[in-house]
């Protein structure tokens, strides 16, 4: 698979960020958009990611910056898990352990596709606190979470999601999938 834009692509890409970005200062007070964007020019394959979270339904924005590195946080900041994602296991040993109905896709390997991490449980938290102005996340769907080995290793998988004015962490087996969970990435460029 080609993982180039095309200029068409990445000038439309920029620009859904950029509108997204200034719509939800909450989420990166105190940055600025372009120191932003000038480093996403600098680092034209991380687009590409970018483009293939937004591509599945991700949202993504910025919601840090790692003064030592220089780079940008992103993740997934759509209302609910995105729609381009669910309907997976956590994993393909998970996936390949179906005997019936096996799903089209796993999320580990769909994040490594993209170019992308699982958010982790601390990275989940972490959203979900910072939308705490403008609303939650995940509060009619789940999202895969990063799972521990020591739990993988058992045949379990996390997810977590938003109810009752509280993050709820709970666990599947890993060859689980529901029309409802996706997963959510985060991205450093």
């Amino acid at each position: 698979m080609k993982k180039e834009l095309s200029l068409k692509q990445r000038e439309e890409l920029l620009n859904t960020l950029k509108t997204r970005f200034e719509k939800n200062m909450n989420r990166h007070k105190g940055l600025e958009w372009v120191k932003v964007q000038a480093r996403l020019e600098a680092n034209t394959e991380k687009l590409w990611s970018l483009h293939e979270m937004e591509r599945t339904g991700g949202e993504p924005d910025v919601v840090g910056h790692d003064k030592k590195t220089g780079e940008y946080i992103f993740y997934d900041c759509s209302p609910e898990s995105p729609k381009g994602r669910r309907s997976i296991c956590y994993d393909r040993e998970g996936q390949e352990s179906r005997k019936e109905h096996k799903p089209e896709n796993n999320a580990v390997d769909m994040a490594a596709a993209m170019g992308i991490e699982l958010l982790t449980e601390e990275q989940y938290r972490a959203l979900q606190s910072r939308q705490m102005a403008g609303g939650n996340f995940d509060t009619k769907t789940s999202s895969w979470i990063k799972t521990p080995p020591e739990i993988r290793k058992l045949g379990g998988a996390i997810f977590a999601d938003y109810r009752y004015d509280n993050v709820f962490v709970y666990h599947n087996g890993a060859q689980s999938y529901y029309a409802a969970r996706a997963f959510r990435g985060s991205l450093k460029v």
